[in-house]
Order: structure tokens, then sequence, then C-alpha cells
């Protein structure tokens, strides 16, 4: 029996465990991260299906259009099925705008998403956005606080084991394992080591706006944006390069607000319900590939899946089922005398 140890418990890490998971169902796989749930920087993401390439940097246009694809297969099949209230997916229709044409266009996704169209200079206007160009379409919203879960309890009613612990390095591993799914996102920096990882701090703010039915996305230096969820609506936000401040700060919720306030008068007065900071695991490319590790004169199988940045939840169920083919390779090179 090929044993597995997915480090660390956000998207990326749910996704990758659920998906070897299916391509080795014999294999004994046990997820080892120190935060679990809402101490994960997935749980505050928006998880509006927009992607970005100009997100992704590194890497080849056509790769991030498979993962991108296979993300939105998924995710938009679970919107329109019975679990869709568990899994936290829905289909809401909204708006994307700028003053920069090409902001509006985007070739990730404008074949994919649901009745994407270019608005009009009149609608435009009867809209009210203070911006020149827009697009509409519909994409799927997922809710983190219910997708983790729900794909937690998933791996478990599979067999699939949980320790909370701190990894400190993945060598550590090698007596008890065969193979590692490294998905420690920031924590790379010194679990593999990896110094290419850097943080991009968010601030969000959480209202209570349940007239808000519709997404926005505006371009700017820092997007403002509006998400809605089931109990609240998400308003962001910031986008800080290599800030490692995890302190809420009064000052930024207020400069997040007057913006939102701006672009959709109509959330004026709404209930503040809460704010979010969080540090956006980020690499120029983001890495997914395998290594072999020399560990004690035996080999560590090694697939690495992490720096996904703000395109996370986007991305996450592509990139881990390409993972989970790393791993499916990875297992048919072990000789059974080997498996531990």
């Amino acid at each position: 029996m090929v044993r597995i140890a997915v480090i660390g418990a956000g998207i990326v890490g749910l996704t990758t465990a659920v998906n070897i998971q299916k391509l080795l169902p014999s294999a004994q796989i046990t997820i080892i991260a120190e935060k679990f749930d809402n101490e994960t920087t997935s749980s505050g993401a928006g998880g509006l299906y927009r992607p970005t390439a100009h997100l992704v940097k590194g890497v080849p246009v056509d790769t991030i259009k498979g993962w991108v694809k296979d993300s939105w297969e998924h995710y938009s099949s679970l919107a329109m099925s019975p679990q869709a209230h568990e899994t936290g997916h829905s289909l809401v229709p909204g708006y994307v705008v700028s003053d920069d044409i090409s902001f509006v266009q985007n070739p990730l996704y404008e074949d994919i998403v649901f009745n994407f169209r270019r608005l009009t200079n009149e609608e435009m206007k009867r809209l009210k956005f203070p911006f020149k160009y827009g697009s509409t379409f519909t994409t799927v919203i997922t809710q983190p606080k219910k997708f983790m879960p729900y794909l937690l309890r998933q791996f478990r009613a599979n067999g699939g084991s949980v320790e909370c612990r701190r990894v400190n390095n993945i060598e550590e591993l090698a007596d008890k394992y065969d193979m590692v799914a490294n998905c420690t996102g920031l924590g790379a920096q010194q679990m593999t080591p990896d110094p290419s990882m850097y943080p991009v701090r968010g601030q969000l703010v959480l209202i209570k706006a349940p007239w808000i039915k519709q997404f926005v996305y505006c371009d700017s230096a820092n997007p403002t944006y509006f998400i809605p969820h089931d109990n609240h609506v998400i308003v962001g936000g910031t986008r800080e390069q290599g800030d490692y401040n995890l302190n809420f700060c009064p000052k930024v919720q207020q400069n997040i607000l007057t913006r939102a306030e701006r672009i959709l008068p109509q959330i004026k007065g709404a209930e503040i319900v809460g704010n979010w900071v969080g540090l956006r695991p980020s690499r120029d490319p983001l890495r997914l590939e395998k290594e072999l590790l020399h560990v004690k004169g035996k080999k560590l199988r090694v697939v690495h899946n992490y720096g996904h940045g703000a395109n996370g939840i986007t991305l996450s169920w592509g990139t881990s089922l390409q993972a989970a083919k790393m791993a499916q390779e990875f297992a048919a090179e072990i000789p059974p005398s080997a498996k531990l």
C-alpha cells in the first residue's frame, strides 16, 4: 500500500487530496496541516470564478486554459447539482467594468462562462458605472467556508485521515510516507525552502446587503469588487505585494468602502458584519511539478502544487487534477518491495 502525505489544508491541499484519492483508491492518504477551516487563507476568499492570466505569470496560456476549463466544469456542475447548497456553489450574473477595454475582454473565460457579452455605451450609462467599458456574464461563486468542509468530509468518508500538526521540513516525512504532496502555500518558503514565494496582502469588508444579487468587479490598482455570499456581501479589496502584516487596518477598510460606495451607491449605510485580512501565497510561476528526493538512503517522491496567489479557488481544481496524475505516475514507479 502506498502511503501519501498531503501537507496543507487550504483549498489546494484539500482538492489535491480528494483527487489523489480518486486516482489511487487503495493508497493510504493523510492530510497534515497546522491550520484547518477558518484558520486558512483560503477560507476568506471571495471565490469568484474570473481567472486572470496576468496574475499567473510564467505559465503558458494553453496550460492555464486547461486548468481554467477543468475547474469550470467541476464548479459549474456542482452549482447545478442537488449538492449546490452543501458545497457552496451558485451561478451568479454580474459585471466587469473598467476604463481599459482590454480588462473587460478575457479570452481565458469568455467562451467558458455563460452569456458573455460586451455592454453597450447606452447600457453603461444606464447602469451608472463610473467607467467607460464593461462586460456582463454569468459565472460561478464558490463559498470556501462551505466547500472546504465539504471536501474534508468527502476525504474522510473515502478513508482519508487527518493530522493537525506542524511539519518543518518535507524530509522529516520520509520515514513514514512513500510520497508527499506539498500544498503548503506561503509555508513553502521554509518548507522546501522556496525563496520565490511571496505574499500579496488582501483586506476585505463583509457587509449585510441582501439586496445585492450580482457580482461587480472593477479595474484599478487595488481592484474594487462585490461578491454576494449567502449571509453577506464581500467587498474588496487590496493587493499589497510583499506585505506580511495580518493586522486589520481601519483606514484601509474606510478606503475600500469609500471606493465601493462610489461604484455602487446602494451599499451606503449597509451594516458591516465582519472583515478579513489574508496573505495570498504567490509565486511566478506557481509550482506544479514532481521532485525526487533522496533521504536517508530512500527515495521520497514529492508533488509540489502551490503558489496560486489570487487565483487559488479558480485554479485549484484544475491544478489538483494534474497533481493527482503526477502522484499516480509516481505510484506506478514504486516497486511493491519498496512500499512502506
